[in-house]
């Protein structure tokens, strides 16, 4: 697998993040819906990889700095070809060695609560990430999950 920065012009890069965002909106009520739009995942204070296999979008993940500490994961989203093949968990590898890399103590990320988001939130906590209060201008939310890991 590659996994490599992208700057989100690529077709399937774009098509993929709509489906996460399509998916998003029909699995949590609009106030607790917190994925990141194409234009927000290029902020400055975003980075964006994809990751690819042979020449096929496997999946996306992105991290955008709360600060110099502290990160949040985003977007990350396995290509429907390739559920179940260990992307998601090479993509959550990544951004953990990563974020260790430029220095980050924590990683947090947000999630939803629904039988939908299960998988993920397994996945979360097999990496060694514990469901925390709200964090960085999140609030509670019955439909959100929030988890961190320190670095």
């Amino acid at each position: 697998m590659n996994i490599k920065t992208d700057n989100l012009i690529h077709t399937e890069v774009i098509g993929l993040i709509k489906q996460h965002l399509s998916e998003m909106a029909a699995t949590s009520p609009p106030e607790s819906t917190h994925a990141l739009g194409i234009e927000k995942l290029k902020a400055p204070d975003v980075t964006f990889w994809s990751a690819w296999i042979d020449g096929d979008l496997a999946g996306c993940v992105a991290i955008k700095e709360i600060n110099s500490k502290h990160a949040e994961i985003k977007s990350m989203r396995t290509a429907d070809a390739f559920l179940r093949k260990g992307v998601a968990a090479k993509l959550l590898e990544h951004v953990i060695r990563e974020a260790g890399e430029r220095g980050y103590k924590r990683l947090s990320l947000e999630t939803g609560s629904m039988a939908y988001f299960a998988p993920a939130r397994a996945l979360y906590s097999r990496y060694g990430f514990n469901e925390c209060l709200p964090f960085e201008g999140y609030e509670e939310d019955p439909n959100s999950v929030f988890m961190t890991k320190a670095l």
